[in-house]
């Protein structure tokens, strides 16, 4: 398929993810503990959320408390989706790698058309308004409600599910920060 048209076609996939949202809850989560649940109760092996190995070299920043606030939550958003670790890390990763974790207001010539958000993600793409996306639980629900739509999502390396919600220019952008997303999550995850 040409770029022109998968990235039209993902526009319209922003348009229908952030209408969704805009709709009403994802899925009501049974908060029933499965034995997935019960097997994560201690600290998560960040080895055990990097199924297909890191690609590439990766890359890490120290994290400030905002940083560290916004990575809870995408943790808390990614379990109010019902959604596993595994999902946790290919969030953070991403958003490592749009935002380094901070929530981009409108940042004049140097902002990437209208991104904002820990995800840079565009209210001219549908992703929601302005208020909404700089909203971490908001942005974050709306990633994955893409994520979702992924099919195969969970047996894809992190950079492929994450380049088909995100589309960017440089796809393969988001390999370097696996480890750290990782880490992040084995360390938040039951905090």
């Amino acid at each position: 398929m040409n770029t022109m048209l998968r990235k039209s076609i993902l526009g319209i996939a922003g348009l229908t993810v952030a209408g969704g949202l805009a709709a009403g809850p994802l899925n009501h989560h049974d908060s029933t503990p499965t034995a997935r649940d019960v097997a994560v109760t201690a600290q998560a092996d960040p080895a055990a959320l990097v199924p297909h190995g890191v690609q590439g070299a990766q890359s890490r920043v120290d994290l400030n408390d905002e940083q560290t606030a916004n990575v809870k939550a995408i943790i808390a958003a990614t379990k109010k989706a019902g959604m596993d670790e595994r999902a946790a890390v290919v969030s953070i990763a991403t958003s490592l790698q749009e935002s380094k974790l901070e929530n981009l207001g409108h940042l004049g010539d140097r902002n990437d058309h209208d991104s904002l958000g820990l995800f840079q993600q565009r209210p001219s793409s549908g992703w929601g308004t302005p208020e909404q996306i700089t909203d971490p639980e908001y942005s974050t629900l709306a990633f994955l409600k893409g994520l979702k739509q992924v099919d195969g999502w969970q047996d894809m390396p992190l950079t492929q599910a994450a380049q088909t919600v995100q589309v960017s220019a440089y796809p393969d952008a988001y390999a370097q920060w696996e480890h750290q997303a990782a880490d992040l999550v084995a360390q938040h995850w039951n905090s």
